[in-house]
C-alpha cells in the first residue's frame, strides 16, 4: 500500500541499470529508498516497442508494481523527438498521433496517470509558424484522447527555445484550454535558460503536476548550455533557494531525480550519491524529504 505520509521522491528509469526486468528495476528503486520510477518511452525502436506490449507483458508490469510497492505514475514520452507533432511532413504527423494514442492506451492499462511530453513543435527540423500550428492541432487531438482516458498530459520545460519557460507554456495552456494539460518544470532547464525561477514557479504553480531535478550549465552568448549529465553541484541551479520556494508555496507533488546512468559502471552508487546530495539540499532549504 502506498504511503501517503511520505514525500514522493522518484527516479528516472534511465538512471537505473538498463538490461534488467521491471521487477528487478523496481526492487532496486525500493532498496534505494525511492517511492516511484518514471518509465521512458523514447525515440528508439527498443523503447517505442513498449507501446505494442502484449496483454501478458502489461499484466507482468502491473504485477511488478503491486509486488514491489514502487509506483510508476508517470511516463516520459519523448518519442515525439523523432516523430514530432509539428512536422511539416504529413506522414510524420500521422505517425506522431498514432504513437500518442498508443501511449495513452498504454498508460491506461499500466495505471500511469501522467504522460510527460517534450515541449517542442519539431526537433530535427527547423521550426516556423506552420510547425507551431501543426503542434497546436496535434495537441488538441492528443488532449481529446487524454480527457477520454482520464490521463494527464504534462508539457516539460525543455532544452529547446520553443518551450524554455513556464511563461511560454502558459501561452499554450491558454490556447489549448484543457483541464488535462499541466506543466512539468525541469529546474535544470529553467535555470539554464536564465529564467527568474521564483517568478516562473509562482506564475505557474497552479498548473505544476511534477518537477524534474537535475543540474545544468547555463546558456550564454558563446555557449549553448549543457542540459544533460551535469553532476549535481557542478551546474547553475540554486537548489537550496529552489527548495525554500517549494516549501513557501507548500508544494506536495512528485519530485523526480533525472539521471542517465543506466550504462554506467556502478549506476546504483551514482544514484545513491545523487539522492543523498539532493536530500541534503532539501533539508538545507527547509523542505521536508
Amino acid at each position: 500500500m502506498y504511503n501517503l505520509d511520505k514525500f514522493p521522491l522518484g527516479i528516472y528509469e534511465k538512471a537505473l541499470p538498463k538490461n534488467i526486468a521491471w521487477r528487478e528495476r523496481l526492487e532496486y528503486a525500493k532498496n534505494l529508498g525511492f517511492d516511484f520510477v518514471e518509465i521512458s518511452i523514447d525515440e528508439t525502436d527498443e523503447r517505442l516497442s513498449r507501446l505494442d506490449w502484449s496483454l501478458e507483458e502489461r499484466k507482468d508490469f502491473v504485477n511488478a508494481i503491486l509486488e514491489s510497492g514502487v509506483r510508476v505514475p508517470s511516463m516520459c514520452f519523448s518519442g515525439h523527438r523523432r516523430f514530432p507533432l509539428g512536422s511539416e511532413n504529413s506522414e510524420i504527423r500521422k505517425k506522431s498521433l498514432e504513437l500518442m494514442k498508443k501511449a495513452i492506451q498504454l498508460a491506461v492499462d499500466l495505471g500511469i496517470r501522467n504522460i510527460q511530453m517534450a515541449g517542442y513543435d519539431v526537433y530535427y527540423e527547423d521550426g516556423n509558424e506552420k510547425t507551431r500550428e501543426f503542434y497546436i492541432d496535434g495537441m488538441k487531438q492528443s488532449l481529446k484522447w487524454a480527457e477520454q482516458a482520464n490521463v494527464m498530459l504534462s508539457i516539460e520545460i525543455m532544452d529547446h527555445p520553443f518551450m524554455s519557460s513556464i511563461t511560454k507554456y502558459l501561452e499554450f495552456d491558454k490556447i489549448l484550454n484543457s483541464p488535462f494539460l499541466t506543466v512539468y518544470p525541469d529546474v535544470g532547464n529553467l535555470s539554464a535558460w536564465g529564467n527568474n525561477i521564483r517568478e516562473e514557479i509562482l506564475k505557474g504553480k497552479k498548473k505544476i503536476s511534477a518537477i524534474h531535478l537535475k543540474d545544468t550549465l547555463a546558456v550564454t552568448g558563446s555557449f549553448p548550455g549543457k542540459f544533460k549529465e551535469v553532476p549535481f553541484g557542478d551546474g547553475c541551479v540554486d537548489f537550496i533557494q529552489f527548495f525554500k520556494l517549494l516549501k513557501e508555496i507548500d508544494y506536495s507533488g512528485p519530485l523526480l531525480i533525472e539521471m542517465w546512468t543506466e550504462k554506467s559502471e556502478d549506476p546504483l552508487k551514482e544514484i545513491q550519491n545523487a539522492k543523498r546530495w539532493i536530500e541534503n539540499k532539501m533539508k538545507e532549504g527547509g523542505f521536508k524529504c
